[in-house]
């Protein structure tokens, strides 16, 4: 057959690149609902600041504890089974969150969702290593990993809090069985949809399958060949990429502990120092999910962009981190003069989280770029790091907002922000995790 005559690649990638979209949009979704509610749960429950930050940890240690040993077993056994059965226990998670009757089932459900929502990206970053051409996969992943997941944190603020709760008037648990609805129907769109590697797909013909492998080898059905064992994984690696994965899981310590200012806490604060009710709660604390939705799609081009004019991956990468997280201290300092005017103090939290946020995308593709083959577990052992701050960071804003105020939690992000900065001078991206055997 000539050239002409080649048939032209289908397109279920591109259903692939929906529902990783729509599976990462509605994980913050769900995610973020706790926010807006904990103003009610401390007005009717009696909870204080840093009893709220407890209930905000138990989903962190169940995040934080499962990550790693699901995300292996995302490489071992593939995402289609697992990924399927962790939407159904985080959306059981946010069930039991409208059903609570007491502090200890909504410490129960804060524990079900991070169970459930532990290992989703580790998942989402396999799957961008299968099915995202190489070309473009950095802008894909940003797209995915952050767009969609700030969209979906947007989604909490303006249809949860503004729209359901301020607006309409519901009562916060039907708002919330709505939502769940909304996660059952993803789930099963998934489970019908999505295969674990394009050539097991029946409706990808050998165009597009070549056009997502370009230079790798095929992967088989299943793609279960070429994903390694922990312990083949700990003998591949070598004192150098040991050092690596830490500063790089170093670096993802201190993004979470700074991104856990927006997940868990502006809503409240917007509550407490300037008495706003659900439906500007709502729209102000979507403008830095904004800034942080617009980061996911250029930070992605950046990082695609410098690499391909400069043909240096490593430079490419981190510049762009290290100027976003840069800029993000800057101004989250500079954010502080405007403290008393909460819309003025929002929007300068908007280029915060803009700026901010360049470096996620900036990680998943160095997580794809030393993970090769183990991309899941590399990925998971990373944020299972990164748990710490997920742990500690509820915990250290709700005791300093109780006992010194807010301007100090402030502070301390901008400070966080610094560091994290200055950590991508030591990350190399061209530094395997996995070495192959021909280098070997």
């Amino acid at each position: 057959m000539s050239v002409a005559q080649q048939p032209a690649p289908t397109n279920v990638r591109w259903s692939v690149f929906s529902l990783a979209f729509a599976t990462s949009a509605l994980l913050y979704l769900h995610r973020y609902v706790f926010a807006f509610i904990k103003p009610t749960l401390a007005e009717e429950w009696g909870l204080s600041n840093s009893e709220l930050g407890q209930l905000d940890s138990a989903f962190s240690v169940c995040y934080t504890l499962f990550q790693f040993p699901l995300g292996v077993l995302a490489d071992v056994l593939g995402v289609h089974l697992l990924l399927t059965g962790l939407i159904l226990v985080w959306c059981g998670g946010m069930g039991l969150m409208a059903w609570a009757p007491s502090v200890k089932w909504l410490w129960i459900s804060r524990a079900t969702l991070g169970t459930g929502q532990s290992a989703v990206y580790a998942c989402l970053n396999r799957v961008a290593g299968l099915w995202y051409p190489p070309a473009i996969r950095t802008t894909l992943q940003g797209s995915v990993g952050v767009l969609a997941g700030r969209l979906g944190a947007l989604s909490s603020s303006v249809v949860f809090s503004t729209l359901l709760v301020g607006m309409w008037g519901l009562n916060w648990r039907m708002a919330v069985w709505i939502l769940v609805a909304v996660g059952i129907g993803t789930l099963l769109l998934f489970a019908i949809v999505f295969r674990n590697s394009p050539r097991e797909h029946p409706g990808v013909n050998e165009a597009e399958a070549t056009l997502i492998e370009g230079d790798r080898p095929p992967i088989g059905l299943q793609g279960k060949k070429e994903s390694p064992g922990t312990m083949a994984l700990l003998r591949t690696m070598t004192p150098r990429s040991i050092m690596n994965l830490m500063w790089l899981s170093l670096q993802n310590v201190l993004s979470t502990f700074a991104d856990n200012i927006y997940s868990n806490w502006i809503p409240l604060f917007l509550s407490q120092v300037h008495g706003l009710k659900f439906a500007q709660m709502g729209l102000y604390s979507a403008l830095p999910l904004l800034g942080g939705a617009l980061a996911g799609v250029t930070g992605g081009m950046l990082n695609d962009y410098l690499i391909a004019r400069t043909n240096n991956r490593r430079w490419s990468r981190a510049g762009v981190a290290m100027v976003g997280k840069g800029l993000a201290a800057v101004l989250m300092f500079l954010a502080l003069l405007d403290y008393d005017r909460p819309y003025a103090f929002c929007l300068y939290l908007f280029f915060v989280k803009l700026f901010g946020d360049w470096s996620l995308t900036t990680s998943l593709g160095v997580v794809s770029d030393i993970g090769g083959k183990a991309t899941a577990s590399v990925f998971a052992f990373s944020n299972t790091v990164a748990g710490i701050a997920i742990i500690t960071a509820p915990l250290v804003f709700g005791y300093v907002a109780e006992h010194y105020g807010w301007r100090p939690v402030f502070v301390i992000v901008g400070a966080t922000y610094a560091l994290c900065a200055l950590s991508w001078l030591v990350i190399d991206c061209t530094i395997p995790v996995v070495r192959e055997a021909d280098d070997s």
